[in-house]
């Protein structure tokens, strides 16, 4: 018997995204170079639910957060932070699944620059989408929204 063989393919995207907040970097860095403070924003929201947490921010750190979406499907993104420098900038290559499939593998830099007494935050990610993936635009969408839960989570 012939084992069938799946399609490969690899799809290229690269997208940034800017967003401007009332407080100094140091605070907007902070949320992201915290394990509290991180999981205030960083996650699927009321859709979504925890299974796994794990969080090291240094350089040759890693970070996991997997959780299931109330259709069943489970998500899994997996990371290793590259540079940080406080207050300024934080390169890190993650992985997504969706239940047992690897969907992408991205590089994202998140840079802090200083805009009035606030945080001008600018989210730039090169990634590739593996074996038929169509992202259509829904992980700019994602991390827009996801930058949306920031800000909220930066005015509490």
């Amino acid at each position: 018997m012939k084992k069938a063989t799946r399609e490969r393919s690899a799809t290229h995207a690269i997208f940034s995204i800017e967003r401007n907040f009332q407080v100094a970097p140091a605070r907007v860095f902070a949320a992201f170079a915290t394990e509290e403070a991180k999981a205030a924003w960083f996650g699927g929201g009321d859709e979504w639910k925890l299974i796994r947490r794990a969080f090291d921010f240094r350089i040759g750190g890693h970070e996991h957060a997997s959780g299931t979406w109330r259709s069943g499907m489970v998500s899994r993104f997996d990371c290793r932070y590259y540079d940080i420098v406080p207050d300024e900038r934080i390169v890190y290559a993650y992985e997504m699944h969706l239940d047992a499939a690897r969907i992408s593998v991205s590089l994202a830099t998140v840079e802090f620059k200083p805009a009035g007494g606030g945080t001008r935050l600018v989210v730039t990610e090169q990634g590739v989408f593996l074996d038929g993936y169509e992202d259509k635009g829904s992980r700019e969408h994602g991390t827009g929204a996801l930058l949306d839960r920031l800000g909220a989570a930066l005015q509490r």
